[in-house]
């Protein structure tokens, strides 16, 4: 993060009172102030359809807060905090509210900031609503000013991506944009760009001659959330492997760029997802999986089926857990398959990145002809800690000559350093008008190619859905995926 802010801005954010702002907006932003590095000058305007007033909201935030901090919570910054906020109350599709936004932004108790971040806290289904009365009422001028912040998924196919590409470019500049993956902002994923590239130990092995595959994995425990209305209408596929793991196949894939500014390393990011090889609708089945979980045990507490869950359309056959195979046809990385996987209600909960070497050419250290010694691994953990192992074989002690793996582990982070939650690192990048770490839309327009057949294919498929038991690492039958019977999905850091 740059230790330079630039002049102050405002920041509205849309659904304030919603799951993500809750969980997610609110902290880091509460964060950022405990660490000063919120300009003096800077507010906030939280929307919302409660009717509430400004002391309403203030009591809301003090207390989600204190639940979500506990020890952590500090009440002289919370009142800090609190006083750079104002409520106003409104309809997303109301015109009147983005004028009385606007009334409101041109007094003097929003101080001396010019520009205005624009925060869609919101289901997609919104965004039209929102950027069309943006304009309507004159908060898309002067064009070039103010900025956009888009969560994800953006657009639910590649037409409907283009779509709100089209709408967005009409009122706001690209420069405007801030695409957000919140995985970008994790110090891990930006460590992977670290470990590959500034080492030399390591850049001569990412390649086809060394690498056997690739495995992506982000896992939950937890089910929709009361987001029924939301995710039965999206699916795991376009929650979270279109663009999460989507993004972290980029990271771990692209070529060095020439610069470490925002425009190369996308450019790179895009040339990985323009040389992943088209999937074929015949093929479908050969490089994607979906499931849906069961009613079974999760840390001890029984859970529900998703078709139990509240709100979900009976015999609904929306993914809860999507694995995909991808081939990258490149110089570096072609035959080397990429495995991807992500899904509610599984073992644990843990996002990470596991790169399995090929074995020796010749296999010297064993005991019988048939059997085959481990292969090396090198982990990247994103969560729930931030580390790398690497995985080597040694000389066990004893007059045999036997050998067994052990683990170099090293975590980033050293003693008495704080982690950061990657929406600080974002929401950072935001007011400094810093698009590094943020998407262009190509990078959105091609992730979509890739994972539009299956869609497709999927959207046909209304008669059955694969299963899985709620707190198993998922469904069996996703293991056709692999090219060799000696490959595996890695459930262990």
């Amino acid at each position: 993060m740059s230790d330079e802010l630039i002049f102050p801005c405002n920041f509205v954010i849309f659904g304030a009172t919603g799951n993500l702002a809750t969980k997610k907006l609110l902290p880091a932003l509460y964060r950022l102030e405990e660490a000063r590095r919120l300009p003096d000058g800077m507010n906030f305007m939280a929307q919302g359809r409660r009717d509430w007033d400004d002391d309403a909201w203030r009591s809301h935030v003090k207390t989600l807060l204190q639940e979500k901090l506990h020890d952590k919570y500090d009440e002289g910054v919370c009142e800090r905090f609190n006083a750079r906020f104002s409520y106003i109350r409104g309809e997303l599709h109301d015109v009147e509210l983005y004028r009385n936004i606007k009334a409101d932004l041109g007094k003097p108790k929003m101080g001396a900031g010019s520009n205005v971040v624009f925060y869609l806290s919101i289901k997609p289904t919104d965004f039209q609503s929102v950027i069309k009365n943006l304009d309507l009422s004159g908060l898309s001028q002067p064009r070039g000013l103010h900025r956009m912040v888009v969560e994800k998924p953006f657009g639910e196919d590649i037409e409907s991506a283009q779509a709100l590409n089209r709408l967005l470019h009409e009122h706001f500049d690209e420069q405007q944009i801030f695409r957000i993956d919140h995985y970008l902002g994790k110090d891990t994923v930006q460590n992977l760009l670290v470990f590959r590239l500034a080492n030399t130990l390591i850049e001569p092995l990412w390649n086809r001659n060394f690498i056997d595959h690739v495995q992506i994995t982000v896992a939950e425990t937890m089910g929709i959330e009361n987001r029924a209305d939301y995710y039965d209408k999206t699916g795991a596929m376009r929650d979270m492997l279109q663009n999460h793991l989507m993004q972290l196949l980029t990271v771990v894939a692209m070529e060095p760029p020439p610069v470490l500014d925002a425009d190369a390393l996308r450019d790179e990011k895009v040339k990985v997802l323009r040389s992943i090889r088209p999937i074929s609708k015949r093929s479908v089945h050969a490089h994607a999986f979906r499931a849906q979980y069961a009613q079974g045990t999760i840390n001890g507490e029984h859970v529900p089926g998703y078709q139990m869950e509240s709100g979900v359309e009976p015999k609904s056959m929306t993914e809860t857990y999507a694995a995909a195979k991808f081939y990258i046809d490149n110089w570096r990385w072609r035959g080397v398959p990429f495995y991807l996987r992500t899904g509610k209600r599984l073992a644990e909960a843990k996002s990470m990145v596991a790169i399995r070497f090929r074995h020796p050419p010749q296999q010297l250290f064993r005991s019988a002809p048939q059997d085959a010694i481990s292969p090396n691994w090198i982990v990247l953990s994103i969560q729930p800690e931030e580390s790398m192992r690497m995985e080597v074989h040694v000389k066990q002690p004893g007059l045999e000559m036997n050998t067994r793996v052990i683990s170099l582990n090293a975590s980033y982070r050293q003693e008495g350093e704080a982690q950061l939650d990657a929406y600080e690192t974002l929401l950072l990048d935001v007011i400094n008008g810093d698009r590094t770490l943020f998407i262009r839309f190509d990078e959105v327009e091609w992730a979509w190619r890739v994972v539009d057949p299956i869609l497709k294919s999927w959207a046909q498929e209304r008669d059955f859905i694969h299963t899985y038991r709620a707190g198993s690492w998922g469904p069996q039958e996703a293991n056709r995926l692999f090219d060799s019977e000696d490959q595996e999905w890695r459930n262990y850091l």
